[in-house]
C-alpha cells in the first residue's frame, strides 16, 4: 500500500465499510474516468450508476455492465437488491458465520458420551437426543462434519519419539 493509499480518508471509510469495489480498473464509463465526484472505487456508486443509466437512459444492459465492470448476472443481482431494499441493497453485505454455532463443546462432549455407550447410533438419533437433551434443532449434515472434525482434530496426547537406536535394523 502506498503512502498516499494510507493518507486517503475516502479509500479508508471504503475499506471499512466494505464498499471498496475490488474491480475498479475494470469501470470504463466516461464519467468515472474522471477525477471528481464519480468514483470507481465506491462499489455502492457504481451500481448505483450502472443501473440509473439502465433506467433512465435506456442503455442496454451488457453494455452498461461491460462499462461499469459488472458481468450481466451480477447487474441483474443489483437491479433486484436495490427494488428489495432501495440503495441499502447495494452494499455488500457480510457474509455467514464462518465457524460452528451451535454445536458447542459440551453438545460434542455429550455426542461422544452417547457414541461410547452406544456406539450403533446413527446420526439422525444422536441429532434427536441433542434436540431432547439441549431444545437445540441440529442439521444431520452440521453434527457429521462436527464428528469428521473431531475426529481429524490431534489428541492433546505428547508424541511419541522413537530414538535413532530402535529405528535401526537389527
Amino acid at each position: 500500500m502506498t503512502r498516499s493509499q494510507n493518507s486517503d480518508p475516502k479509500l479508508q471509510a471504503l475499506r471499512q465499510s466494505h464498499t471498496l469495489n475490488p474491480h475498479a480498473k475494470a469501470v470504463r464509463d466516461p464519467l468515472f474516468q474522471e477525477a471528481g465526484f464519480f468514483d470507481p472505487r465506491d462499489l455502492a456508486q457504481v451500481k448505483y450508476e450502472m443501473l440509473r443509466r439502465v433506467q433512465k437512459e435506456d442503455t442496454p444492459v451488457s453494455q452498461a455492465a461491460v462499462a461499469f465492470g459488472f458481468s450481466r448476472p451480477s447487474f441483474y443481482k443489483a437491479q433486484e437488491d436495490f427494488t428489495r431494499q432501495g440503495l441499502g441493497g447495494l452494499i455488500p453485505r457480510k457474509r455467514g458465520p464462518k465457524r460452528r454455532r451451535k454445536l458447542k463443546p459440551e453438545i460434542l462432549e455429550f455426542v461422544e458420551q452417547l457414541r461410547l455407550q452406544e456406539p450403533s447410533l446413527k446420526v439422525a438419533h444422536l441429532v434427536q437426543r441433542i434436540q431432547q437433551k439441549f431444545g437445540l434443532t441440529v442439521h444431520r449434515r452440521s453434527l457429521e462434519r462436527a464428528l469428521l472434525a473431531v475426529k481429524k482434530k490431534p489428541q492433546n496426547r505428547p508424541a511419541q519419539r522413537r530414538s535413532a537406536r530402535s529405528n535401526r535394523r537389527v
